[in-house]
């Protein structure tokens, strides 16, 4: 199981518990056709590691093969629906994500009820509270069987194409959010005016939001200072305090 960490929960009518956590079982989801009638489908998830609840789209039964009706999303259905040669990898790239807020990307492999083998891609990405503590992880479970057993060439890169833009979307998404805590930190201020800040410093300076981000996080970390541009626009939003 994931472990919890110290972080507010984020309840939801769907959100269906872990059993250690609670027996209640899950609102059941109308039964979803076969994923290899819709190859390349992805299903959604997202965990609240507070309180171990899970919620799954529709697609995410699919992909794992598993019935809507009878299955309690939880990180034991998971790990249950993988190959069990697989299944320590995608619990240690949880917990990763849950107590260091890494973001992961991998492939593995499902492995069906009536034993067929589907190869899908895990990602997930950690979202962050105020605080900066991880207060869910949100992802992507990516059928890559029909790609793979086609072995068409067009379908193939286009996957690949697709988890290379899932990956950066991540990253790009996990520096935005370090920004934005670096800013709130700076002037007082709340999350949704930290990334109106940021979109502003990105249309004055013919900068990406991300790149924006990364300057700042780059300059926070002493990796490298922040560009006078940006610098400028900072400088304005939170002017040093006044010597008395």
């Amino acid at each position: 199981m994931v472990s919890p960490a110290p972080t507010r929960s984020r309840p939801s009518s769907h959100s269906t518990p872990d059993p250690a956590v609670s027996p209640r079982p899950a609102r059941a989801n109308p039964p979803q056709p076969h994923a290899a009638d819709h190859p390349g489908r992805a299903g959604r998830f997202r965990l609240d590691p507070r309180t171990t609840t899970w919620q799954w789209s529709a697609e995410m039964f699919t992909v794992l093969g598993l019935p809507a009706d009878s299955t309690r999303p939880c990180t034991e259905s998971l790990l249950q629906a993988q190959h069990r040669d697989d299944r320590a990898r995608t619990l240690a790239a949880l917990e990763r994500a849950v107590t260091t807020g890494r973001p992961f990307a991998f492939e593995t492999r499902v492995q069906r009820r009536d034993g067929e083998l589907r190869v899908v891609v895990l990602a997930g990405e950690p979202c962050y509270g105020e605080d900066g503590t991880v207060v869910a992880v949100d992802g992507t479970c990516l059928d890559l069987t029909a790609g793979r057993l086609a072995q068409d060439g067009d379908v193939v890169t286009a996957l690949q194409t697709e988890v290379v833009q899932l990956r950066t979307a991540m990253a790009s998404r996990a520096t935005i959010e370090q920004a934005k805590g670096i800013l709130m930190l700076l002037t007082s201020c709340s999350d949704q005016v930290a990334f109106e800040l940021l979109a502003h410093m990105s249309s004055h300076t013919h900068r990406k939001v991300r790149e924006v981000a990364q300057a700042i996080v780059d300059s926070a970390s002493g990796a490298a200072p922040l560009p006078e541009d940006v610098k400028l626009i900072l400088h304005d939003a939170c002017p040093p305090p006044r010597r008395s």
